[in-house]
């Protein structure tokens, strides 16, 4: 007495006589017929493999399917992960500039302050300017500086208030690490005193 060779489904791991009962008959018959030909015929007759053969091509499109998908998935996670590192990199160097606001003098009389370094926090210049022009009821402009970079040119003495503004504003774009330089080239030299004057002159 031989004993019989049991086979198992690749796809449900039952005989296949039971993969109807699996809610995977589809995939299992697809297996069975490529791997066990003749038990195929004697399960479901020759008259049913045309549409076998039609559910393999959809299952090998699904799975390229798949695959694309996979690759999309890992291409995006790519993606995602360059952009943060260049993000990241931007906000580094970001960190690391730094804002000057420059108070000269024109005349005895007449002052500007100068303010450069905003181009890097992707800040308005000509949108600052008419803020500026607005609030402090003054000329406002945007020129060059001899470094080729963009300032914004405020006509009159209002060093501490545009400081003030300019500080609030990092602080909006959550950029109050950004350190603010404040230059007065036009400081007032403190005149002598009568007193000091003549002793001077003694």
């Amino acid at each position: 007495m031989s004993l019989r060779e049991v086979v198992y489904c690749g796809v449900c791991s039952y005989p296949p006589e039971y993969c109807e009962f699996t809610g995977k008959l589809k995939r299992c018959k697809v297996w069975l017929k490529e791997n066990h030909p003749d038990l195929y015929t004697k399960l479901y007759g020759e008259s049913d493999a045309a549409d076998v053969d039609i559910v393999a091509g959809k299952l090998a499109e699904s799975s390229i399917g798949e695959a694309r998908e996979e690759k999309l998935e890992k291409d995006l996670l790519k993606l995602q992960t360059k952009e943060e590192n260049r993000e990241q990199r931007e906000l580094a160097k970001k960190l690391a500039s730094k804002v000057i606001i420059k108070r000269e003098a024109r005349t005895k009389r007449k002052y500007i302050i100068a303010i450069s370094g905003l181009e890097v926090f992707e800040i308005d210049m000509k949108k600052l300017a008419k803020t500026f022009a607005s609030k402090f009821a003054t000329g406002c402009s945007v020129s060059k500086n001899a470094e080729k970079k963009e300032e914004v040119i405020v006509q009159g003495d209002v060093l501490e208030e545009v400081e003030a503004y300019i500080h609030s504003l990092l602080k909006e774009k959550g950029l109050k690490d950004v350190k603010v330089e404040t230059i007065d080239s036009a400081k007032r030299k403190k005149k002598p005193t009568e007193g000091a004057a003549n002793t001077a002159g003694k």
